[in-house]
């Protein structure tokens, strides 16, 4: 009963940080898109945003440590060989693939939030290729990290409990 209720913190805790670095995307990319910005064809300019920056790396940070937090207390979900994956059971073979799953979730997450964080980090206007939305897509990978990596820890748990 201690491990399920010890599963279920670390459940809520994972949640709470990848919403919140959800939240704070959607909110650099909001602090973004209210400085005024030229465009002719694809080159624009724009100032930077103080605030898009910080909120931007902030989301960045906690995407990484709730990653930090799933995979330290998660265990290993590996599968090293054809072998060993033929014999492995389905909650380790979901365990695996989900891991997989939210390493390319965070890359992504965290590539878009840290570029879209590093263009508002200037102090002079800028002018470049017409950036888009990557604070508000790097938000949005936030999310689907939360349920990937929640599946994660639920699935390698089972696997970890799983009689030999």
């Amino acid at each position: 009963m201690a491990k399920m209720i010890a599963a279920v913190i670390v459940c809520v805790v994972v949640l709470a940080l990848d919403i919140t670095a959800g939240i704070l995307g959607i909110q650099a990319q909001a602090a973004q898109n209210k400085t005024k910005k030229v465009t002719i064809l694809f080159i624009q300019c724009e100032k930077p945003v103080y605030k898009a920056y910080q909120l931007g790396l902030a989301a960045a940070v906690f995407l990484v440590v709730s990653h930090a937090v799933a995979n330290f207390l998660g265990g290993c979900a590996c599968i090293c060989s054809q072998l060993e994956f033929i014999r492995a059971s389905i909650n380790r073979k979901l365990a695996a693939t989900l891991i997989i799953l939210s390493w390319i979730a965070l890359i992504v997450g965290f590539s878009l939030l840290l570029a879209g964080a590093m263009s508002n980090s200037k102090s002079k206007t800028s002018c470049g290729f017409v950036h888009g939305k990557t604070l508000a897509l790097g938000g949005i990978m936030c999310f689907v990290h939360a349920g990937v990596t929640v599946a994660y820890y639920v699935t390698a748990n089972a696997a970890a409990n799983e009689l030999p």
